[in-house]
C-alpha cells in the first residue's frame, strides 16, 4: 500500500504512511497513519500518531487520535484530524482528501498519484517543530527551517525530514 503525503504544493509518495525525523544517528516516526478512512466502509475514519511540538517548543503526542499532552485539544471527523495548543491556534491539520480532491491538485501532483496509486491521499497543514526542525505546511509551499519546498512530485521509500530538508 502506497500513502501521498501532500504538504504545500509538493506530494510525496511512499510506501508506508510514516513521515520519519532523522539525523546522522537516528530515525524516529513524527506522524504516523494507523487507519484511513473509506467512505464504503462504515466505521471507518484516519487515525493518526503524532509526536511533535508546538513552535513554543511543547509537547505535542496523540496516539490514535487522542491527545496525551496538556491543554492540547483534538477535533477528528472520519477523514481529518486537528490538533490545537492551550492557546487555540492550531498545531497541526491531517487530512485525507477524497479522490475528486486529489485530481484537481496540480497536474506534475495528479500525474503522480496515476502513475503510483496510492491507497489514500493525505494533506497536512500547520506550523510545529520536531527536534531542531521548524516545519511549516501551508497552501502554497512547505518550509523546513528556512528551506521552502514547492511544485515537486516525487517517489520513494521513506519520507524523511532532516537538517538537509526532505529526503526520499
Amino acid at each position: 500500500m502506497k500513502y501521498a503525503f501532500v504538504l504545500g504544493t509538493s506530494a510525496y509518495i511512499v510506501p508506508q504512511g510514516v513521515i520519519s525525523y532523522a539525523d546522522h544517528e537516528q530515525s524516529k516516526p513524527i506522524i504516523k497513519i494507523n487507519s484511513i478512512y473509506h467512505d464504503n466502509e462504515p466505521g471507518s475514519f484516519l487515525s493518526v500518531d503524532l509526536d511533535i511540538k508546538d513552535t513554543h517548543g511543547n509537547g505535542v503526542i496523540v496516539s490514535n487520535n487522542t491527545a496525551l499532552g496538556t491543554g492540547l485539544k483534538v477535533e477528528t471527523e472520519q477523514n481529518s484530524v486537528k490538533v490545537f495548543g492551550a492557546d487555540g491556534a492550531l498545531i497541526i491539520h491531517v487530512h485525507q482528501i477524497d479522490d475528486e480532491a486529489a485530481l484537481s491538485l496540480q497536474l506534475n501532483i495528479t500525474a503522480e498519484l496515476e502513475r503510483n496509486a496510492p491507497i489514500a491521499v493525505i494533506r497536512i497543514f500547520g506550523e510545529f517543530t520536531t527536534h531542531d526542525l521548524r516545519i511549516s505546511a501551508e497552501n502554497e509551499k512547505l518550509f523546513i527551517n528556512d528551506e521552502g519546498y514547492a511544485t515537486s512530485a516525487l517517489a520513494g521509500n521513506d519520507l524523511r525530514f532532516t537538517e538537509a530538508g526532505v529526503v526520499l
